[in-house]
């Protein structure tokens, strides 16, 4: 049985940082690539970031880059997103999620490319 567990939402000031933690079982979790994506009310669930399996490849969302890292630790079996510089707009649940097909030689930012989910962190932030 997979499970992730994301940790390390909350409220903060816009402008502040957030380190959001998912620690994933029941997969060897060094051969999947690991992503984050977020849903705010009302809205459809967007791309973050993802990491390759290697952690050698990494992608963000435009509205990202430059604030947000995303990185793995295969020995703990856990993913990280350090999120700096938080804007009102970034206010959402976030999820983690695994790769479906190991060693994929790309990360995706398709969500169907994935298929097991944490049950969600809430971010929030205040202007």
């Amino acid at each position: 049985q997979v499970q992730l567990v994301e940790s390390g939402g909350g409220l903060v000031q816009a402008g502040a940082s957030l380190r959001l933690s998912c620690a994933a079982s029941g997969r060897t979790f060094s051969v999947y690539s690991m992503a984050w994506f977020r849903q705010a009310p009302e809205k459809e669930r967007e791309f973050v970031a993802a990491i390759k399996w290697t952690g050698g490849t990494i992608n963000y969302a435009d509205s990202v880059k430059g604030r947000f890292t995303i990185s793995r630790d295969n020995a703990k079996n856990t993913a990280y997103l350090q999120m700096n510089s938080l804007k009102p707009e970034d206010a959402a649940v976030y999820y983690c999620a695994v790769d479906r097909r190991a060693f994929r030689l790309v990360t995706s930012f398709v969500e169907s490319d994935y298929d097991y989910w944490g049950q969600g962190t809430q971010v929030t932030v205040s202007s």
